[in-house]
């Protein structure tokens, strides 16, 4: 069925625009999957009170949902490679919808882990496909494509931050996770039946077949394509995969814990009012930060985490195998969840959120310092030399003929 679809797919003309239609959907079941990360922390309150459960326990469900969401993106990439976008896509909008309606009932930790493990499962096959799609999509704008897809992870949840406290606060955290779950699954599963691979598409413009990325002088990139078992013996990708993690590590523990830290300091409910729209501190703050957290990765083109070091992996190591090697990079961000519940033990340990916050910085600093002082050498060295390997059998080819 798949490679009959695929034929009869690529037996109708599309014109320049189609592929513009093909990122929109994309950015759509990237906005519909946000909430499964961005939208975990307003639940952690609802669910302690109705368990008794220690922040630390219920934490473990996120970096298990990050986990299964990052780890795994390399075999969905492998799978979308041989079936296609659409099917991979399709499978993981109902995964995503399984798993929070799970979370709706689920009345155990071992529930709940099993639940996010099943939504990590379905949003890593959704992100990696739609990021994948779009730089096939956009071998032109590569920058402009992942920017604009990823933005749709980072800012999906903005608008949906008020609906989802309103519905916890009056109807319980169940019914919040039960009608989101159906409606974001079902959206994502929708779309994915739009969604084409670029290769299976006859162009009414055959110059757009034949686009290829433009190479800046200005970055420094290999000639030489590294096949994903190849990147894992160089120093240069666990330096920057270190540096993921440490990068990683502290936003992630500030998205996963930011409801019960505003509690914890009891500003939680205060009124704020910013452009004549007055809101509790923490409905304000995590709005702001969806928004601003998507505008800066198309703005950047290359810029945010997650979309920088997939383009510094490519850089480094070449673009034949780009899906799969950034996929490898992109597991930091799963290890990074690991200390996730470590956050809640560090506070318990000290007392207050302070601790956890200065690690966060100090992580930070590292990671910044290994950037300036470690990978960029190290990167130059690694290019120049796979790039003076590279030219070496052209030249002795050249002298013998």
């Amino acid at each position: 069925m798949g490679n009959e679809a695929n034929t009869i797919e690529s037996m109708v003309s599309r014109p320049a625009s189609y592929r513009w239609l093909q990122l929109f959907i994309g950015i759509l079941c990237m906005c519909m999957i946000a909430n499964l990360q961005y939208g975990w922390t307003l639940f952690v309150g609802p669910i302690t009170t109705k368990f008794g459960w220690s922040k630390a326990a219920i934490q473990v469900a996120f970096t298990v949902f990050v986990l299964f969401e990052t780890w795994l993106v390399p075999v969905e990439g492998y799978l979308v490679d041989r079936f296609g976008p659409r099917l991979v896509v399709m499978v993981g909008g109902i995964l995503c919808g399984v798993g929070w309606v799970w979370n709706s009932m689920a009345d155990s930790l071992t529930q709940f882990y099993i639940s996010m493990a099943i939504s990590g499962v379905g949003a890593g096959a959704v992100y990696g496909t739609c990021v994948g799609n779009a730089l096939k999509w956009f071998p032109d704008r590569r920058g402009l494509a992942a920017g604009l897809t990823a933005a749709g992870f980072g800012a999906g949840s903005a608008l949906t931050i008020l609906p989802i406290s309103a519905i916890i606060k009056a109807n319980g955290y169940q019914d919040a996770f039960l009608y989101f779950g159906i409606g974001q699954g079902l959206i994502v599963f929708l779309a994915s039946f739009a969604m084409t691979d670029p290769a299976h598409v006859k162009w009414a413009s055959p110059s757009l077949k034949a686009a290829k990325p433009s190479r800046s002088p200005n970055v420094i990139q290999t000639k030489v394509d590294f096949a994903p078992l190849q990147i894992l013996g160089r120093p240069v990708f666990w330096v920057m995969y270190v540096m993921f993690v440490m990068v990683a590590a502290g936003g992630l523990m500030a998205t996963a814990q930011l409801a019960p830290i505003a509690k914890d300091f009891k500003i939680d409910a205060v009124p704020v009012t910013l452009l004549g729209l007055t809101l509790p501190a923490l409905t304000f703050a995590l709005s702001l930060d969806r928004i601003l957290n998507g505008l800066t990765r198309p703005f950047f083109g290359w810029g945010e985490i997650y979309s920088l070091f997939p383009s510094t992996t490519t850089d480094t190591f070449g673009a034949k195998f780009a899906a799969a090697n950034a996929g490898l990079m992109y597991t930091a961000k799963g290890t990074a969840a690991l200390l996730v519940p470590w956050a809640n033990v560090l506070k318990e340990a000290t007392g207050s959120w302070h601790s956890v916050f200065v690690t966060a910085a100090v992580l930070n600093g590292i990671a910044a310092l290994l950037a300036v002082f470690v990978l960029k050498p190290l990167r130059k060295a690694q290019i120049e030399s796979a790039n003076r390997q590279a030219q070496t059998p052209v030249q002795g080819a050249a002298v013998a003929t």
